[in-house]
């Protein structure tokens, strides 16, 4: 590629905002769908954080665009050059606005203004905590993913509505076997990880995707997948987006995963430099330890229903990334 840049896309939303949640409530105040729960919206008070780890460990990023409903943390400095303030409606077509789908939100990405053709995504529990380089994310102009063939987890509460969604649309518009002949090496190598090659081979029988692994971390993407997807399914991708709350008929940003990875766009790569700290009932003195000490280049603090303590939860995570990140970011007043 000419163009090497590479952008992060962070979205947020002050779930505490009054004017945000009179909006919210105007639209279906009896809400009680798959995901409308108090886990999607509660504030964790960390956002700062994420701003100091991109600072310190990924300089090199070219812009951030902060995609937010409308308010801003009021800490955050909007005058810096790197930092780029988008609202809902500078990008999101109007038929799906107000929205309160992150689902939504996400499938839309690639209609923000300036966004570079590389672009690493983050929700805002996802952070940067040790030192990286571009090529952690990009290589040659291809995304970093892992390879590898999974089950579909339906629970409730879990993701797995979303992901038979999504694969519903990568069967429809990539043939496995030919993806499986094409990219063989890719998803067998084993920088995918023993475990990962391992199920992909108990899989590989099937003619289907059964199934595509995800980890609850940043995800690179292509600019140019989004367009090609919507080209190609943007009747199915409407759907979601006419959705103003996350329910069980939509498909979501993994999609765009799915899609690379059928096409066999991204570079395989190792699992051992990100986690996912599920704070079910509670982290261990370790999780804290792994989060202060920076053990991992890339983390997601995963809130769930689980989770027994919240304000002692939310204290305990502010005092390990206050340790690892003391000071105040460009991005700070």
């Amino acid at each position: 590629m000419s163009d090497n840049k590479i952008d992060f896309v962070m979205i947020w939303v002050d779930g505490n905002d009054p004017e945000w949640q009179k909006e919210k409530n105007s639209y279906d105040p009896t809400f009680d769908g798959v995901d409308n729960t108090v886990v999607r919206y509660r504030d964790w008070d960390n956002l700062q954080y994420w701003f100091r780890g991109v600072e310190k460990f990924a300089p090199w990023v070219n812009r951030i665009h902060f995609v937010t409903w409308g308010h801003l943390p009021a800490w955050l400095n909007t005058g810096n050059p790197k930092l780029h303030i988008v609202n809902h409606k500078d990008f999101i077509p109007l038929k799906y606005l107000p929205t309160f789908n992150s689902n939504a939100i996400e499938l839309n990405l690639h209609r923000i203004e300036d966004l570079s053709e590389q672009f690493v995504y983050f929700n805002d529990d996802m952070f940067i905590t040790s030192p990286t380089v571009p090529e952690d994310f990009f290589r040659d102009g291809r995304p970093l993913d892992t390879y590898s063939l999974d089950c579909i987890y339906f629970a409730k509460n879990s993701a797995g509505f979303f992901n038979g969604n999504n694969m519903e649309i990568i069967n429809s518009n990539f043939d496995k076997k030919e993806c499986f002949k094409r990219d063989r090496s890719k998803w067998f190598s084993m920088k995918n990880g023993v475990k990962r090659v391992i199920k992909t081979a108990a899989l590989d029988m099937w003619p289907w995707f059964p199934g595509i692994y995800y980890d609850h971390l940043c995800s690179n993407f292509l600019k140019s997948t989004f367009v090609e997807a919507w080209e190609k399914d943007g009747e199915t991708l409407d759907l979601t987006c006419r959705e103003k709350f996350r329910t069980k008929g939509n498909c979501n940003q993994w999609v765009m995963k799915f899609w690379q990875l059928a096409k066999g766009v991204p570079v395989p790569r190792s699992v051992k430099e990100g986690h996912c700290f599920h704070i079910r009932e509670e982290l261990s003195e370790n999780d804290i330890r792994d989060i202060s000490q920076g053990r991992y280049k890339r983390i997601c603090i995963n809130d769930t229903v689980e989770t027994r303590d919240f304000e002692k939860e939310k204290l305990r995570v502010q005092q390990a990334f206050e340790k690892l990140l003391p000071e105040k970011s460009s991005f700070e007043l």
